[in-house]
């Protein structure tokens, strides 16, 4: 049976309130990333957000709450690609770079897979360090001293050492390192936004660099 029949003798279908819901979701959140990054946190109003949304701002503050919500609901999607709860470490393209049979071919995937993720994050990240500098309890959701992108990475490094043919005199903590500031938000921005460089040409030089360092060639 497909649903269940309501007063009327009409239909009703599961899950068709949850996808209305779902899309709503959607697109304020894409109306507000690209007010944020177009004028910034403290200058973007929820009811500009509505409007560009096409939803009335008693919907923005009824999904969100208030625009700290929203931000950091920015933040994630923006981080992950999708509204789904599932880590980066738990991501298929992470998990399936992991599971590479060589150094190189799990750097070769990773840089990839942080290609596709920074394009979609390093626009904001300067956003995160501004709202958070005016707005206390936004700088308690990202503390400083606790860097998931070093988890992440560290994850990566953990995985990539362990294969035959990584460099044996760089150890795990030097791989992270140089993960970490490889393939950083704000290195990603000085190359493809800053000089222009497009993102393939940034993921040759990142994917290059990093197989130099950390990989024998054999």
């Amino acid at each position: 049976m497909d649903g269940v029949k309501g007063p009327g003798g009409n239909v009703k279908r599961p899950g068709k309130q949850a996808e209305r819901s779902r899309r709503t979701r959607e697109k304020i959140v894409a109306a507000a990333r690209d007010l944020f990054v177009a004028q910034g946190y403290g200058a973007t109003s929820l009811q500009e957000v509505a409007d560009r949304a096409g939803v009335a701002v008693q919907t923005v503050y009824f999904v969100f709450r208030n625009k700290r919500a929203l931000f950091k609901d920015v933040v994630d999607t923006s981080i992950a690609g999708d509204a789904e709860p599932v880590a980066t470490m738990d991501r298929d393209w992470f998990r399936a770079a992991c599971a590479e049979p060589t150094a190189a071919g799990q750097l070769r995937a990773h840089v990839r897979g942080v290609r596709d993720m920074l394009g979609r994050v390093a626009p904001i990240v300067p956003l995160i360090a501004a709202a958070a500098a005016t707005d206390p309890e936004i700088a308690a959701q990202w503390p400083a001293d606790a860097d998931p992108r070093y988890t992440v990475q560290h994850a990566a490094a953990t995985a990539l050492t362990s294969k035959p043919d990584a460099r044996p005199d760089v150890d795990t903590t030097r791989a992270a390192d140089l993960l970490y500031g490889l393939l950083s938000p704000e290195l990603y921005l000085i190359f493809v936004r800053d000089r222009g460089w497009s993102p393939d040409a940034w993921e040759e030089w990142a994917s290059a660099a990093l197989t130099a360092d950390l990989c024998t060639g054999d």
